[in-house]
């Protein structure tokens, strides 16, 4: 998954939940890939629909409530991910890679988002 920097959060929030859903299917099928997949999709997509919350928050405190419950949901994604890989129930390693490395800068950009929105 190849994403631009120039699209906006809430669009590269929405097209790695996209490529989440689009992308389970390609793990093994067992319980334990079934079970994290499920779970690996509520954390992408929260952290997405989250963001659409933070953007209308009431106040800079709310705003900055939001953003860290999209950083835990982000978090949450990219161990899933890290367990899924380690367990090796991914069939196509480069497909999860691009995700991975997309969650990583997601991350990234929640962490440092948080800490100037704070410092104001």
């Amino acid at each position: 998954m190849k994403i631009n920097q120039k699209y906006d959060l809430q669009e590269r929030l929405v097209k790695f939940s996209a490529s989440i859903i689009l992308n389970t299917g390609g793990l093994n099928k067992n319980f334990a890939s079934e079970h994290l997949a499920k779970q690996l999709i509520r954390s992408s997509t929260s952290s997405a629909l989250n963001y659409g919350e933070a953007q209308s928050a009431e106040s800079r405190r709310d705003f900055i409530h939001k953003m860290k419950i999209c950083l835990k949901e982000l978090r949450e994604s990219q161990v899933n991910l890290q367990v899924l890989r380690e367990a090796e129930l991914i069939n196509d390693l480069d497909k999860f890679d691009g995700i991975m490395k997309e969650c990583k800068e997601l991350v990234a950009i929640f962490t440092s988002s948080i800490k100037t929105s704070t410092a104001k």
